[in-house]
């Protein structure tokens, strides 16, 4: 080996070991990731957690025939209430003891008199008039007579009219009529100073007094008749169904009710019958009433709350009986009366119902067939088609 190759030998050598430094680093680097990359741990598989169902109690349906009473409200109202006037003219001369607001009075009992001069003086000058018309009368009457022995001895069998003086005589006649008319008139306005009961009833305003003036048509009271009272009781389309009003022009009408009314903590009945119903539907309401009417309401037991009008009362009217109704709590329907079945399955499933009458508690509806599972309380997550799973000890039975 020449010098100059052995110099090339001497400067190749550092550089040949760093490619060997580098090369054993990169393949350090190499494995090193290796082992990260396959050194890391497998997943161990877990047991898959099953979907919560929600739990719901349920009814087990069971239709059966029920009575089920329409139940309606309606203030209280005189069958005959009028507004008493006076006829004449004239002051109030005096007063009975019960013309006050609330007392009651019998048919024909005197309740206020206007003086009565004026018109005892109208009939004072009306029978002299009929005084003086019969006198003409009884006058003319002769004359016709004497006329007609006058033209009887005058030997003609027929006389004219006038000279028998008949238009006289029947003018006389007329007179005499009107002036009694005139003393009929006086004697009846006489009469009307007296203003007396149309009926047995009760004050219900009175609007005089004694020593006022008052002229004709001015109001004097406020009456009703005590005899007879009578509730309209407004019925919708589907309680009209239930019942069995069916008004005729030959067949009257007579169908109980039983009116209710509370007085703090005491309820109080009375029983009615309804006896007509109105002819027409209101419009607005669509509804139509029927009038219930109870008889001498006055009479009652002296522990018992006087039936009054402008009193509300609740109504109970009976229905025929009705048979596949399931009673359920209120609870279970939705709002556009469906409900939620449980099927054999385990699936819930929707179904729209008839509802009879429903109350905040109950519900009465038509539709389920025995045995069927009725969801007792509907919640905003349960939907049809979803699975659930059913309380224990529920469907036992029906609603109480």
């Amino acid at each position: 080996m020449t010098a100059v190759d052995s110099f090339k030998v001497g400067r190749s050598a550092p550089g040949l070991k760093k490619i060997v430094v580098a090369t054993g680093i990169a393949v350090a680097g190499l494995a090193l990731a290796w082992l990260v990359l396959t050194g890391k741990p497998q997943p161990v598989p877990s047991d898959t957690v099953a979907a919560l169902k929600p739990v719901v109690a349920v009814l087990e349906a069971r239709p059966q025939s029920v009575t089920l009473p329409v139940k309606t409200q309606g203030t209280v109202e005189a069958l005959r209430a009028i507004n008493l006037v006076a006829e004449v003219a004239g002051k109030v001369q005096s007063v009975a003891g019960n013309f006050v607001d609330g007392a009651f009075f019998r048919k024909g009992e005197e309740l206020l008199r206007i003086e009565p001069d004026d018109y005892k003086f109208a009939i004072a000058r009306a029978e002299s008039q009929v005084a003086a018309a019969e006198q003409r009368l009884a006058e003319e009457r002769g004359r016709n007579r004497q006329a007609k022995r006058e033209w009887r001895d005058l030997g003609t069998a027929e006389a004219n009219t006038l000279f028998l003086r008949e238009p006289q005589m029947k003018a006389a006649e007329a007179a005499l009529k009107a002036a009694q008319a005139d003393l009929a008139a006086a004697e009846l306005a006489l009469d009307r100073t007296v203003i007396r009961a149309p009926f047995d009833g009760r004050i219900a305003s009175k609007y005089v007094d004694l020593g006022q003036y008052i002229s004709p048509g001015s109001p004097v009271a406020d009456v009703y008749a005590s005899d007879r009272f009578e509730v309209r009781l407004p019925l919708n389309s589907s309680q009209l169904q239930k019942l069995s009003l069916r008004p005729s022009p030959t067949a009257k009408l007579s169908y109980p009710v039983e009116l209710e009314a509370r007085f703090g903590n005491q309820t109080v009945n009375w029983q009615g019958v309804i006896r007509r119903v109105e002819a027409t539907f209101d419009r607005q309401s669509r509804s139509v009433s029927a009038i219930a009417e109870v008889d001498q309401p006055f009479e009652t037991a002296t522990d018992k709350p006087i039936l009054t009008p402008g009193m509300f009362v609740q109504a109970r009217i009976p229905a025929p009986e009705v048979s596949g109704v399931t009673q359920l709590p209120s609870t279970a329907l939705r709002s556009d009366n469906s409900l939620l079945i449980v099927g054999s399955d385990g699936f819930l499933r929707r179904k729209t119902v008839n509802v009879l009458s429903r109350t905040d508690e109950l519900s009465w509806v038509m539709g389920l067939a025995t045995g069927e599972r009725v969801v007792r309380v509907q919640t905003g997550i349960l939907v049809a088609g979803m699975a659930v799973d059913i309380a224990t000890g529920s469907g036992s039975g029906e609603e109480n």
